[in-house]
């Protein structure tokens, strides 16, 4: 049941950053979407430990999610408009 909840926020969680930093070429399609979210909150869990905000095994929530994902998308559209 964990991965399912994971799966669902993290779908949810790249929803909302993609309509929150929308952009040309962000990565398009259910998939990608799921995966961004899943990323988001990898990312949020990880600078939220390094800064002391979440426990060692704690994740980040929904909110933490959205911010990661968000983060990737920025980093996502730097290297793409590098690259193009």
């Amino acid at each position: 049941m964990g991965i399912l909840w994971m799966i669902i926020i993290g779908f949810v969680a790249g929803l909302i950053a993609k309509w929150i930093h929308p952009g040309p070429n962000e990565p398009q399609g259910f998939i990608l979407t799921t995966v961004l979210g899943i990323v988001g909150a990898c990312v949020a869990s990880y600078l939220g430990q390094a800064v002391g905000w979440y426990q060692a095994g704690e994740g980040a929530g929904l909110i933490g999610a959205v911010v990661g994902a968000i983060i990737v998308l920025m980093v996502w559209a730097a290297v793409s408009r590098r690259t193009a």
